[in-house]
Protein backbone atom coordinates (compact mmCIF):
# COMPACT_ATOMS: atom_id res chain seq x y z
CA UNK A 1 0.00 0.00 0.00
CA UNK A 2 1.26 3.26 -0.77
CA UNK A 3 2.17 5.90 1.86
CA UNK A 4 -0.78 7.79 2.38
CA UNK A 5 1.85 11.46 2.27
CA UNK A 6 3.54 9.93 -1.38
CA UNK A 7 -0.57 10.07 -2.01
CA UNK A 8 -1.04 13.68 -0.47
CA UNK A 9 1.65 15.18 -2.62
CA UNK A 10 0.70 13.76 -5.73
CA UNK A 11 -2.76 14.42 -5.53
CA UNK A 12 -1.85 18.67 -4.24
CA UNK A 13 0.75 20.15 -5.55
CA UNK A 14 0.29 23.31 -3.43
CA UNK A 15 -1.60 25.05 -0.56
CA UNK A 16 -1.19 22.10 1.60
CA UNK A 17 -2.32 22.94 5.34
CA UNK A 18 -1.10 20.20 8.07
CA UNK A 19 -2.00 21.31 11.35
CA UNK A 20 -0.28 19.93 14.44
CA UNK A 21 -1.86 19.72 18.22
CA UNK A 22 -0.53 17.75 21.22
CA UNK A 23 -2.08 14.51 22.20
CA UNK A 24 -4.31 14.82 25.13
CA UNK A 25 -4.70 18.53 25.37
CA UNK A 26 -6.75 20.04 26.23
CA UNK A 27 -8.08 16.87 27.40
CA UNK A 28 -6.90 13.51 27.70
CA UNK A 29 -9.55 12.04 25.64
CA UNK A 30 -10.04 14.79 22.74
CA UNK A 31 -7.61 13.40 20.66
CA UNK A 32 -9.98 11.43 18.34
CA UNK A 33 -12.01 14.16 18.61
CA UNK A 34 -9.74 16.65 17.43
CA UNK A 35 -8.40 14.81 14.35
CA UNK A 36 -11.93 14.28 12.95
CA UNK A 37 -12.99 17.98 13.09
CA UNK A 38 -9.66 18.56 11.19
CA UNK A 39 -10.35 16.53 8.57
CA UNK A 40 -13.90 17.51 8.30
CA UNK A 41 -12.46 20.87 8.04
CA UNK A 42 -10.71 20.10 4.97
CA UNK A 43 -6.97 20.15 6.69
CA UNK A 44 -4.52 17.87 4.49
CA UNK A 45 -2.48 16.42 7.33
CA UNK A 46 -2.09 15.92 10.67
CA UNK A 47 1.04 15.99 13.37
CA UNK A 48 -0.03 14.51 16.33
CA UNK A 49 2.47 15.51 18.87
CA UNK A 50 3.51 12.87 22.01
CA UNK A 51 3.82 14.91 25.10
CA UNK A 52 7.53 14.80 26.44
CA UNK A 53 8.81 16.67 29.64
CA UNK A 54 11.68 18.39 28.16
CA UNK A 55 10.16 19.83 24.72
CA UNK A 56 13.76 21.59 23.80
CA UNK A 57 12.59 22.54 20.54
CA UNK A 58 9.12 24.11 21.18
CA UNK A 59 7.89 27.67 22.06
CA UNK A 60 5.74 28.18 25.44
CA UNK A 61 2.66 27.17 24.41
CA UNK A 62 3.55 23.68 23.20
CA UNK A 63 5.43 23.34 26.12
CA UNK A 64 2.23 24.17 28.03
CA UNK A 65 0.21 21.78 26.52
CA UNK A 66 2.39 18.73 26.86
CA UNK A 67 2.83 19.29 30.25
CA UNK A 68 -1.07 19.58 30.82
CA UNK A 69 -1.41 16.45 28.51
CA UNK A 70 1.36 15.13 31.12
CA UNK A 71 -0.67 15.80 33.92
CA UNK A 72 -3.90 14.39 32.22
CA UNK A 73 -2.05 11.30 32.20
CA UNK A 74 -1.22 10.83 28.38
CA UNK A 75 1.48 8.21 27.52
CA UNK A 76 2.60 6.52 24.23
CA UNK A 77 1.08 3.38 25.44
CA UNK A 78 -2.91 5.18 25.99
CA UNK A 79 -2.17 7.42 22.66
CA UNK A 80 -1.86 4.56 20.65
CA UNK A 81 -4.97 2.70 22.57
CA UNK A 82 -7.06 6.09 21.71
CA UNK A 83 -5.72 6.03 17.62
CA UNK A 84 -6.46 1.70 17.34
CA UNK A 85 -9.62 2.93 15.32
CA UNK A 86 -8.65 6.08 13.80
CA UNK A 87 -8.71 4.25 10.04
CA UNK A 88 -12.11 3.45 10.18
CA UNK A 89 -12.71 7.28 10.31
CA UNK A 90 -10.34 9.06 8.39
CA UNK A 91 -7.92 8.57 5.60
CA UNK A 92 -5.60 11.97 5.05
CA UNK A 93 -2.16 11.29 6.26
CA UNK A 94 -1.06 10.97 10.12
CA UNK A 95 1.93 12.01 11.49
CA UNK A 96 3.50 11.63 15.43
CA UNK A 97 6.19 14.17 15.92
CA UNK A 98 7.69 14.28 19.17
CA UNK A 99 11.73 13.11 20.93
CA UNK A 100 13.53 10.51 20.37
CA UNK A 101 13.59 9.27 24.23
CA UNK A 102 10.05 8.36 25.02
CA UNK A 103 10.31 6.35 21.60
CA UNK A 104 13.77 4.21 22.67
CA UNK A 105 11.78 3.99 25.92
CA UNK A 106 8.70 2.43 24.41
CA UNK A 107 11.14 -0.08 22.34
CA UNK A 108 11.94 1.67 18.80
CA UNK A 109 10.63 -2.04 17.54
CA UNK A 110 7.62 -2.53 19.18
CA UNK A 111 6.57 1.40 18.16
CA UNK A 112 6.97 1.39 14.63
CA UNK A 113 4.63 -1.98 15.07
CA UNK A 114 2.18 0.21 16.77
CA UNK A 115 2.12 2.55 14.23
CA UNK A 116 1.92 0.93 11.57
CA UNK A 117 -1.52 -1.31 12.93
CA UNK A 118 -3.16 2.14 13.49
CA UNK A 119 -2.01 3.48 10.66
CA UNK A 120 0.26 6.51 10.81
CA UNK A 121 2.40 7.40 8.23
CA UNK A 122 5.11 8.69 9.27
CA UNK A 123 7.14 10.19 12.34
CA UNK A 124 9.00 13.69 12.70
CA UNK A 125 11.47 13.48 15.82
CA UNK A 126 13.53 16.21 15.72
CA UNK A 127 16.05 15.14 17.75
CA UNK A 128 17.01 12.15 15.66
CA UNK A 129 20.53 12.96 13.92
CA UNK A 130 20.62 11.50 10.41
CA UNK A 131 23.72 9.75 10.72
CA UNK A 132 22.41 7.67 13.68
CA UNK A 133 18.86 7.08 11.84
CA UNK A 134 20.58 5.67 8.86
CA UNK A 135 23.19 3.39 10.76
CA UNK A 136 20.05 2.29 13.09
CA UNK A 137 16.79 2.83 12.56
CA UNK A 138 15.83 3.66 8.77
CA UNK A 139 15.44 -0.43 8.17
CA UNK A 140 13.14 -0.58 11.11
CA UNK A 141 11.50 2.32 9.27
CA UNK A 142 11.26 1.24 5.77
CA UNK A 143 9.96 -2.41 6.88
CA UNK A 144 6.83 -0.75 9.19
CA UNK A 145 6.47 1.75 5.91
CA UNK A 146 6.99 4.75 8.06
CA UNK A 147 8.61 8.21 6.36
CA UNK A 148 10.88 9.57 8.38
CA UNK A 149 10.39 13.07 8.12
CA UNK A 150 13.93 15.54 8.55
CA UNK A 151 13.91 18.97 9.60
CA UNK A 152 16.08 21.59 7.69
CA UNK A 153 16.70 25.44 8.77
CA UNK A 154 18.98 28.95 7.25
CA UNK A 155 21.73 27.62 8.87
CA UNK A 156 21.72 24.05 7.18
CA UNK A 157 24.38 24.01 4.93
CA UNK A 158 24.23 22.72 1.50
CA UNK A 159 26.10 19.81 1.18
CA UNK A 160 24.12 18.90 4.15
CA UNK A 161 20.54 20.00 2.36
CA UNK A 162 21.55 17.74 -0.16
CA UNK A 163 22.15 14.34 1.89
CA UNK A 164 19.05 15.09 4.04
CA UNK A 165 17.23 15.65 1.16
CA UNK A 166 18.68 12.03 -0.09
CA UNK A 167 17.64 10.32 3.04
CA UNK A 168 14.63 12.09 3.35
CA UNK A 169 10.89 10.16 2.33
CA UNK A 170 7.40 12.06 2.23
CA UNK A 171 8.47 15.63 2.95
CA UNK A 172 11.56 18.13 4.11
CA UNK A 173 10.27 20.57 6.77
CA UNK A 174 11.29 23.40 6.18
CA UNK A 175 12.10 25.31 9.35
CA UNK A 176 11.09 29.03 8.52
CA UNK A 177 13.83 30.92 11.55
CA UNK A 178 16.21 29.45 14.30
CA UNK A 179 13.90 30.55 16.93
CA UNK A 180 11.91 28.09 18.64
CA UNK A 181 7.96 27.15 17.91
CA UNK A 182 5.54 30.04 17.97
CA UNK A 183 7.74 32.59 18.48
CA UNK A 184 6.95 34.85 15.40
CA UNK A 185 4.13 35.68 14.12
CA UNK A 186 4.85 38.38 11.30
CA UNK A 187 5.12 37.83 7.80
CA UNK A 188 8.42 40.14 7.52
CA UNK A 189 10.16 37.40 9.74
CA UNK A 190 10.83 34.77 7.67
CA UNK A 191 13.97 34.31 5.59
CA UNK A 192 12.72 34.77 2.00
CA UNK A 193 16.23 34.99 0.70
CA UNK A 194 17.01 31.24 2.38
CA UNK A 195 12.99 30.14 0.68
CA UNK A 196 14.31 30.91 -2.41
CA UNK A 197 17.69 29.33 -1.89
CA UNK A 198 16.39 25.95 -1.45
CA UNK A 199 13.44 26.57 -4.10
CA UNK A 200 16.02 26.88 -6.66
CA UNK A 201 17.88 23.42 -5.24
CA UNK A 202 14.84 21.59 -6.99
CA UNK A 203 15.59 19.00 -4.22
CA UNK A 204 13.78 15.82 -5.04
CA UNK A 205 11.40 16.00 -1.97
CA UNK A 206 8.22 18.26 -1.05
CA UNK A 207 8.61 20.45 1.12
CA UNK A 208 6.12 22.60 3.77
CA UNK A 209 7.62 25.23 6.05
CA UNK A 210 6.61 25.62 9.48
CA UNK A 211 7.65 27.32 12.61
CA UNK A 212 5.73 31.02 12.98
CA UNK A 213 2.82 30.29 10.37
CA UNK A 214 -0.18 31.64 12.51
CA UNK A 215 -2.65 32.78 10.19
CA UNK A 216 -3.91 33.55 6.72
CA UNK A 217 -1.12 35.95 5.81
CA UNK A 218 1.61 34.36 6.64
CA UNK A 219 0.16 30.72 5.53
CA UNK A 220 -0.04 32.00 2.19
CA UNK A 221 2.85 33.39 2.25
CA UNK A 222 4.94 30.09 2.98
CA UNK A 223 2.85 28.46 0.16
CA UNK A 224 4.71 30.63 -2.91
CA UNK A 225 8.26 29.39 -1.59
CA UNK A 226 6.95 25.77 -0.75
CA UNK A 227 3.86 23.07 -1.03
CA UNK A 228 2.16 23.84 1.97
CA UNK A 229 2.62 25.30 5.77
CA UNK A 230 2.49 23.87 9.32
CA UNK A 231 0.45 25.45 11.82
CA UNK A 232 1.08 24.39 16.06
CA UNK A 233 1.35 26.92 18.12
CA UNK A 234 -1.50 29.22 17.09
CA UNK A 235 -3.30 26.07 16.47
CA UNK A 236 -3.05 24.80 20.15
CA UNK A 237 -3.68 28.27 21.73
CA UNK A 238 -6.89 28.77 19.69
CA UNK A 239 -8.50 25.49 21.20
CA UNK A 240 -8.60 27.10 24.56
CA UNK A 241 -11.55 29.24 25.42
CA UNK A 242 -15.19 28.99 25.86
CA UNK A 243 -16.21 27.52 22.16
CA UNK A 244 -16.89 23.96 22.30
CA UNK A 245 -14.20 21.84 20.42
CA UNK A 246 -15.56 21.49 17.14
CA UNK A 247 -16.44 25.06 17.08
CA UNK A 248 -12.67 26.13 17.87
CA UNK A 249 -11.37 23.92 15.12
CA UNK A 250 -13.79 24.71 12.20
CA UNK A 251 -13.26 28.54 13.15
CA UNK A 252 -9.84 28.41 13.22
CA UNK A 253 -9.49 26.67 9.81
CA UNK A 254 -11.54 28.91 8.21
CA UNK A 255 -9.29 31.64 9.07
CA UNK A 256 -6.54 30.16 7.45
CA UNK A 257 -7.75 28.42 4.45
CA UNK A 258 -9.75 30.91 1.96
CA UNK A 259 -13.04 29.09 0.37
CA UNK A 260 -14.21 28.91 -2.96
Amino acid sequence: MQNRINQLFQDKKENILSVYFTAGYPKLDDTVTIIENLVENGVDLIEIGMPFSDPVADGPVIQHSSLVALHNGMTIKKLFEQLKDIRDKVNIPLILMGYLNPVVQFGVENFCQKCAEVGIDGLILPDLPLNEYQEEYQPLFEKYNLHNILLITPQTSEMRLRQIDEASSGFIYMVSSSSTTGVKNNVSDFHQDYFERIRQMELKNPRLIGFGISNRETFENACKYAQGAIIGSAFVKALDGELTLEEKISNFVKSIVRTA
